[in-house]
């Protein structure tokens, strides 16, 4: 398996799914108007996005089209679990969400990846309640994903520790911590985020350095290693726009480059930066 947490932040592609106009229509899972979302506005928040995935990480990026039935569509990273060759297609809680699934299982099918789906309707699991620190597995155990979607995890990643985290309210675990490097994890500073903290902490053999921000939402960052010669590992994380007080503590962070991104208004949709992008490695040796 190589040096422990080798692995983490090593990509080679990208996959996104295009806005559609029913975005602004729909919440997440159930239905719910949301007048004050700006379309435009989060169509430009995506293609930013995009191109800073393409141009400046020098990834290749799959962009899948926009489906008006499918809403949250540009949430693709609730739909799948990848590491290495191997992709979990997941089940989200909302079956509203369901639909999602088949764009996305094609498009990793056709990259070559291996496919493993969840068969117990007793399971849900989305991909943003799961944190992969290079070391081991966190999985949220949330309103959206429960025991059962973490034991599928475990049984799928087996050469990995997979231990569960409780995480009340609306969040996902992704929504409260990411890693902000290979041994460092950055938590929002709520209760409910820095009890998932104490509570990996508890449940790790690996020392982790932790970052507390004053933002939740800022702490769903993506720690990325492109291996583009000469480059220092990124940091995609919400723009100082988004929270500045938190941008200002990532500059903590001496041994990444940060690359801000700003998704305020898609936000509005439940969207938080992990879910916008599946992040892949197709490269041997990984």
């Amino acid at each position: 398996m190589g040096t422990p947490g080798a692995g983490l932040g090593r990509c080679s592609h990208a996959l996104i799914r295009g806005v559609p106009e029913s975005l602004g229509k729909v919440g997440e899972g159930e239905v719910a108007v949301l007048p004050t979302l700006d379309l435009a506005k989060a169509r430009r928040e995506h293609g930013v996005l995009g191109g800073k995935l393409r141009q400046r990480l020098g990834l290749q990026l799959l962009e899948l089209p926009a489906e008006e039935q499918l809403p949250l569509g540009p949430l693709p990273g609730d739909i799948a679990v990848v590491h290495g060759d191997t992709a979990l297609i997941t089940r989200p809680w909302s079956p509203a969400r369901r639909p999602e699934v088949d764009g996305i299982r094609k498009a990793l099918q056709d990259m070559g990846l291996r496919i493993v789906e969840i068969k117990d309707e007793n399971a849900t699991l989305d991909g943003t309640d799961v944190l992969f620190t290079g070391r081991e597995f966190f999985v949220g155990i949330s309103k959206w994903t429960n025991h059962r979607g973490a034991e599928i995890v475990a049984d799928t990643f087996r050469d990995f520790a997979v231990s569960t985290v409780p995480v009340s309210g609306n969040s996902h675990l992704r929504g409260l911590c990411g890693m902000g490097g290979a041994r460092t994890v950055v938590a929002g500073s709520s209760e409910v985020a820095q009890k998932a903290v104490r509570t990996m902490a508890a449940l790790t053999d690996h020392p982790y350095a932790s970052l507390t921000l004053p933002d939740d939402a800022a702490a769903d960052c993506l720690y990325l290693r492109p291996g583009l010669p000469g480059a220092s590992p990124f940091l995609l994380h919400r723009g100082g726009g988004d929270f500045p007080n938190s941008q200002e503590m990532l500059q903590k962070l001496s041994d990444v480059t940060l690359l801000p991104v700003s998704c305020s208004e898609l936000e509005k949709a439940g969207a938080g930066l992990s879910s916008l992008c599946l992040i892949l490695n197709t490269r041997p040796h990984s």
